[in-house]
């Protein structure tokens, strides 16, 4: 039980998923999968996008700790995969840390561990997606840009959050934010409470890692990051997901153009 507590706190702190303002009815964020196809959902709780025919990108960490990934979902089609690599550069906090701002409630550890790895994954698809387009990545820069942020995991609003123990694969919902901080691996956006937010600002729940962080590019959505973590609200020792004034981290596609490039470069001639 200690040890399934452990993961389940672990797992409130990655993201993604759309926590709304109190202010606005939650059926202004729903959308149709139809109007992102490129979408991965994986097995339970996940996502992944769509950036090549044979290739979706993702968090490391959504895809570390299932044994085999066998299919996504792409699309509304299964997709069976062949490999997934994830960057050397990941690893995941170690549990007497975790055990440790349980019991204090200082997360600066965590927070440092977690913003010093490489959070990112690819998945090589077994046969490529001719029914989906690609989204391209976007390595220009995005400080101070509106993003939208798309997920099925757990909701909620920002004054209540939502609990650790939520649905982490519920309806399709997006949001919006806007970056203020754009270095090194990361990208992020805070949780701005009314009337210092968007019309529709959102923020990252649990259940939802590894999906779409996108920017306007002229009539098209690029790809700017995938969410990975976030900065969340702490009282005392208590974890308080999804609340006003946290801040979600994304990985900073551009930071990794060279990897990726490499990597799916290999991947396709094997």
């Amino acid at each position: 039980m200690r040890r399934a507590a452990l993961l389940l706190l672990l797992a409130s702190w990655d993201a993604s998923a759309v926590v709304i303002r109190d202010d606005v009815a939650d059926l202004d964020h729903r959308m149709a999968a139809s109007e992102f196809p490129a979408l991965a959902d994986l097995p339970g709780e996940g996502h992944g996008v769509l950036i090549a025919p044979q290739w979706a990108i993702t968090a490391a960490h959504a895809v570390s700790w299932q044994h085999a990934l066998d299919v996504v979902v792409i699309g509304g089609t299964p997709r069976a995969v062949r490999s997934v690599v994830i960057h050397p550069g990941y690893k995941s906090p170690p549990q007497p840390m975790i055990e440790a701002a349980l019991k204090s409630g200082d997360w600066e550890a965590f927070f440092a561990f977690t913003g010093s790895s490489d959070d990112i994954a690819l998945i090589q698809l077994a046969e490529p997606v001719m029914d989906v387009a690609p989204v391209p990545i976007h390595g220009g820069a995005v400080m101070g840009k509106v993003v939208r942020i798309i997920g099925r995991g757990a909701t909620g609003t920002g004054s209540g959050g939502h609990a650790l123990n939520a649905p982490r694969r519920t309806d399709l919902r997006h949001g919006y934010n806007t970056i203020s901080v754009s270095e090194g691996r990361w990208i992020g956006y805070r949780f701005d409470e009314p009337p210092n937010a968007l019309a529709l600002e959102a923020s990252t729940g649990s259940g939802d890692s590894g999906g779409p962080i996108l920017v306007a590019v002229g009539d098209e959505w690029q790809l700017a990051g995938i969410a990975a973590w976030k900065r969340g609200i702490v009282t005392g020792t208590q974890v308080q997901p999804g609340r006003y004034g946290e801040t979600s981290y994304g990985v900073r596609l551009g930071n990794y153009a060279d990897w990726i490039e490499s990597t799916i470069a290999k991947g396709d001639t094997k």
